[in-house]
């Protein structure tokens, strides 16, 4: 109850920036320097909306400083190239910034050390310094007013989970998590063309327009959607068996309908095994 009401909460507050900054570079980034520093699952994904809440609330507190709105419009796009150059040079501290706060949050023994950091940052050639690091990681507090500890989408796959072992499912659980894990990583590493594909079946038409596009923000930003159709979709390859009873058990839990889980399922094993596939 209280991680639905959390995700009811953040699809009610979306910003229309949603997803700007979570694009396959900067995840496949993300992932990577985790997997690097031996950083546990959860903290990649807690890295990743981290950097995203933090980047759209930089830019819009940059883009509110200009004077009136005749002057506004007049220096928009000097001001915007000026607000690109200064997100272009911070970018990669902030998101290391982003990393380092996910894994203390995460309470892991191997959080990530300023150390570690400043030798990550200085084989890049950066030339940044402890004190540097220090103010990155309260300029990322500061903007979000320390609100930073937010379940990611695997504590919403593990307690779904945890919940369907609890009424009964008799699924093979240690495999099962292993799969939605490399299914949720799929997904944040392809994440435009999953749902791309799920928005045309979804208005059935391959041409949206820009109000579709712009309505379909909430199902892109759902974490329990994204949760039961990741946990679908690795019963699905696991255990096809079980997936009818599964989708029941996730629908009776979330109140998400079948049909909807039926498709993100499918875009997600359709993007798996290509278009060409039947």
């Amino acid at each position: 109850i209280h991680l639905a009401t959390e995700n009811e909460q953040h699809l009610s507050e979306l910003p229309e920036q949603a997803g700007c900054f979570k694009e396959t570079r900067i995840v496949e980034f993300i992932f990577l320097l985790s997997e690097k520093w031996h950083l546990d699952e959860s903290t990649r994904y807690q890295a990743v909306e981290l950097l995203e809440r933090f980047m759209i609330k930089q830019v819009e507190q940059m883009c509110g400083d200009g004077g009136n709105s005749k002057g506004r419009d007049q220096g928009q796009r000097s001001s915007w190239s000026s607000v690109r150059e200064q997100i272009t040079n911070t970018f990669v501290l902030r998101l290391v910034s982003c990393v380092q706060l996910a894994s203390k949050l995460s309470l892991h023994y191997n959080k990530v050390t300023s150390d570690t950091a400043l030798k990550f940052l200085q084989s890049l050639k950066y030339s940044y310094t402890k004190q540097d690091l220090l103010e990155s990681e309260l300029a990322v507090l500061n903007t979000l007013h320390f609100h930073i500890n937010v379940s990611s989408p695997l504590a919403y796959v593990e307690l779904l989970l945890e919940v369907l072992g609890y009424n009964g499912c008799l699924l093979p659980a240690k495999p099962l998590h292993q799969i939605c894990v490399q299914l949720l990583d799929f997904c944040y590493l392809t994440r435009e063309s999953i749902y791309d594909i799920l928005l045309k079946i979804a208005i059935e038409n391959s041409t949206p327009s820009k109000l579709q596009i712009a309505k379909f923000l909430t199902v892109k930003e759902d974490f329990m959607l994204l949760a039961v159709g990741v946990i679908s979709a690795g019963v699905f390859i696991l255990s096809p068996r079980h997936w009818e009873q599964v989708v029941e058990h996730l629908n009776c839990i979330t109140g998400i309908t079948p049909q909807s889980i039926l498709e993100f399922s499918y875009a997600v094993v359709k993007r798996i095994v290509g278009s060409t596939t039947p």
